[in-house]
């Protein structure tokens, strides 16, 4: 068991994702998330978040998420100094999902409306 904060790449953390092996854990805010998020994501803003109500790691790790890796990272650490294992998190953060092309749920400018983005072909 790992008592080191793990950095994940993008692609790594979609591919865990898609194979329901993780649960990611977005830790920016409510409006962040409203605005665009990974689909899949749970919403645990970093302002209200307590590592005790996580569920536990005994069939799916836990992978956090920001907009830049920082959040998330000092999220990490502090489940790590509480006694959490073998945390996780996206390695540059939401910016970095986008930049290798990764499909969200963004918002259609036009509507308001949610809409996928960066989908990718089958």
């Amino acid at each position: 068991m790992s008592t080191e904060l793990e950095n994940w790449s993008a692609e790594r953390v979609y591919e865990a994702l898609s194979n329901n092996k993780i649960v990611l854990i977005d830790v920016r805010t409510p409006q962040e998330y409203m605005f665009e998020h990974v689909e899949g994501a749970l919403l645990a803003p970093m302002a209200f978040f307590k590592a005790a109500s996580l569920p536990a790691q005994d069939k799916k790790r836990i992978v956090l998420h920001c907009g830049s890796g920082a959040r998330s990272e000092k999220v990490g650490k502090q489940c790590l100094a509480q006694g959490l294992v073998q945390m996780a998190h996206l390695e540059g953060g939401f910016a970095a999902w986008k930049q290798a092309g990764l499909p969200y749920i963004g918002t259609d400018m036009m509507t308001g409306a949610p809409k996928p983005m960066n989908q990718q072909s089958s």
